[in-house]
């Protein structure tokens, strides 16, 4: 059975983050970076919005089944705002875990291809819906354009839970980011097919 997949438009922006949010309620670094459950809710979606918002920008914003799972990808040469990401987490952050942040942030670039390439900053689904192959329908339909151009991926996973699932469709672990009392981050690659 297929999947259909769609693009979410600038006004699904708040229903794609919200999704994304809701994938990432137990997701190790999104919640040591937000262990309290108010500033979760409060500053994450914020967090989302300027990693992988510009996917909206560009028609590289996906979601799955009236919001059930989503994917915000970045085109080649499209890159997060760095100001904008630092100002949110010194705003955000506790302040005993920002040199710890700002550290992983340093060491997340410098695992990122210098060759142009798609980057997935989120790809998630919704707890209530997991198991039904959302997010390997929305994987899939991603990676089409990354071989069409023959340009890899690369995305960090923050779950070593969704290893296995990025390992089916070609990404590899690239390293181990871990700083002080942070959980791991897991950069991956993949080579276009």
């Amino acid at each position: 059975m297929t999947i259909p997949i769609k693009t979410a438009t600038a006004s699904d922006q708040d229903h794609t983050i919200a999704t994304v949010v809701l994938a990432f309620t137990a997701d190790p670094m999104a919640r040591w970076a937000y262990s309290d459950p108010h500033e979760y809710l409060r500053y994450f979606p914020d967090l989302v919005g300027a990693l992988g918002g510009k996917a909206f920008e560009h028609g590289t914003a996906y979601y799955v089944d009236g919001f059930s799972g989503a994917a915000l990808w970045l085109p080649p040469d499209v890159h997060p705002p760095k100001d904008e990401l630092i100002a949110q987490a010194q705003r955000t952050v506790s302040e005993r875990k920002q040199a710890e942040v700002f550290s992983i942030f340093e060491q997340m670039g410098s695992y990122h291809p210098t060759e142009p390439h798609w980057y997935l900053p989120f790809i998630g689904v919704d707890p209530a819906r997991q198991g039904n192959g959302y997010g390997s329908a929305l994987m899939e339909y991603a990676l089409i354009p990354c071989d069409r151009e023959n340009q890899p991926a690369y995305l960090e996973s923050s779950n070593p839970r969704n290893i296995p699932l990025y390992k089916r469709h070609g990404f590899e672990v690239l390293g181990t980011i871990q700083v002080g009392s942070s959980p791991p981050i897991f950069p991956m690659l993949r080579r276009p097919r």
